[in-house]
């Protein structure tokens, strides 16, 4: 009897470590299967994306000044000591600000940014950083293309210098393929950076959007989210401003589901067909 219960005993804690060992491999396969992550920083009226996949790293624009320490402290607390790139949209100090302190304390492979200066201590700064860490960023002129682990990525830059809203609209257009699923992140890109854009690319259609200019409303927005027709959105914004009243009845009238970073980060994950939004 004692042996019949000593066999009893082991059968069941064999029976447990096994069913522990299936929920661990079914949760890392599951994980694994999702393996494209974006997270949009709570940066208020400001931008700060990251991109992960297959331990490869895109950061696009760094948020004002007093977001670096948020930046540096979740790259460190995810193990991620490089970005493989940096991508400035433009120069204001909501995309550029902190900037300078990213180049300063990580690594960076490739820096791409906006056709446009400003002059301002956070470019200032930004071309010192560069200056000191031995990097030549590059300028965006039409599209550049490169692949990262499974992404397909397309960065896309003004030919010309828009005489309107010079700064906003020389914003880089970054477009991201993962197997069937696409991603456009259009930085702050108003009416006349939009329809050139438009003008000089296919209809294409994107899961996902990054509205452009914090979901201030714009006439080109309309035919923007026409061509695009994504499923999903995030405007980049803060509780005081802007008023994004018109773009939110916009989206809501074309049914695309969309989410504020003012009400906290957001992350995106993706296997390339499927994909689930989280926000804190």
């Amino acid at each position: 009897m004692k042996r019949m219960k000593t066999i009893l005993m082991i059968l069941v804690v064999i029976s447990f470590v096994i069913a522990v060992g299936i929920l661990i491999y079914q949760n890392n396969k599951q994980n694994k299967e999702y393996d494209l992550k974006i997270y949009f920083f709570n940066a208020g009226k400001a931008d700060s994306i990251l991109i992960s996949n297959q331990g490869k790293y895109i950061l696009i624009d760094t948020g004002e000044e007093s977001l670096s320490n948020t930046i540096l402290t979740y790259l460190r607390n995810n193990n991620i000591t490089k970005l493989d790139y940096l991508i400035i949209t433009h120069f204001d100090k909501d995309h550029v600000g902190s900037a300078s302190s990213i180049i300063d304390n990580i690594e960076i492979d490739h820096i791409y940014q906006s056709n446009s200066p400003k002059e301002s201590e956070y470019y200032s700064n930004y071309i010192i950083s560069l200056e000191e860490a031995g990097i030549e960023a590059e300028t965006i002129y039409g599209d550049v293309d490169f692949e990262l682990g499974d992404l397909k990525v397309t960065v896309n830059g003004p030919t010309q210098i828009f005489e309107s809203n010079e700064s906003n609209n020389s914003s880089l257009i970054v477009s991201i393929n993962y197997k069937n699923t696409n991603y456009l992140f259009m930085g702050d890109a108003q009416n006349d950076r939009i329809k050139d854009y438009l003008k000089n690319h296919d209809t294409f259609k994107y899961d996902f959007m990054k509205i452009p200019y914090h979901g201030n409303y714009q006439k080109q927005l309309d035919n923007l989210l026409e061509w695009a027709n994504p499923k999903y959105g995030v405007i980049t914004c803060s509780d005081e401003e802007p008023d994004i009243t018109d773009t939110e009845a916009l989206l809501n009238k074309m049914d695309i589901e969309y989410y504020l970073t003012k009400n906290g980060p957001i992350t995106i994950s993706s296997d390339g067909t499927n994909i689930k939004i989280n926000q804190n």
